[in-house]
Formats: C-alpha cells, structure tokens, sequence
C-alpha cells in the first residue's frame, strides 16, 4: 500500500487561504503528468470533491487528494508552500524521484 503524501501547515493555510479567495472548498489535487524537463510533471489544482480512487490526506481542515496512478510517483512525498526571491510555489518534496529540475516542478526516476 502506498503512503498518501502529505502537506505541511504552510501549504494546508496557503490551499485554505486560495480556496476562500475562490470559494470553493480546500481540496488541492496533486497529479503528476509526463513531461518536463525530467520526464515528469507535477500538476496542482483546487478540487470541488474526492473521487472513488483518490488517495486523501488531511492537515487542519485542508485535504490533499492523489489520484491511484499518480500516487505510486508520490508516495511518501510531503507538499509545501515556500515563498522566497525567486517567488511563491508549492513544492513536492519526493523521496522517489532520482533526478529534479532547477524549477522544481518537474522530476525524473
């Protein structure tokens, strides 16, 4: 069984802070797609409501939903919102990914 990702207290109050903004509930769907600079992508996106196979995760209110195929790439990752010069972003920290970009967005196995 894989191990649902998680968030941390920065990225479940930034999801919240979004989702009020947008009103809509705070439910951040990460997925991962091909492509990018290492062969995969991660993608990020508010979600009205789980569906059948999600994985869930929760922190404070706020859920993390991945779907089953994306979740073996992201198994035992934690999701997090840092803020720096180079600007704001949600991050995956990835122990399965072997090889990353500079941008942080994309990774490779």
């Amino acid at each position: 069984m894989s191990t649902a990702p998680t968030l941390t207290d920065a990225a479940a109050a930034r999801i919240s802070a979004i989702a009020e903004k947008q009103s809509k509930p705070a439910i951040l769907r990460l997925s991962v797609e091909g492509g990018g600079c290492s062969g995969f992508q991660y993608k990020f996106g508010l979600a009205d409501a789980p569906e059948g196979d999600d994985s869930v995760s929760e922190n404070g209110g706020v859920k993390l939903l991945v779907d089953s195929v994306s979740l073996d790439l992201v198994a035992g990752s934690t999701v997090d919102f840092v803020e720096s010069l180079g600007g704001a972003a949600f991050r995956v920290e990835n122990p399965q990914a072997a090889a990353g970009c500079g941008c942080g967005s994309s990774f490779g196995i």
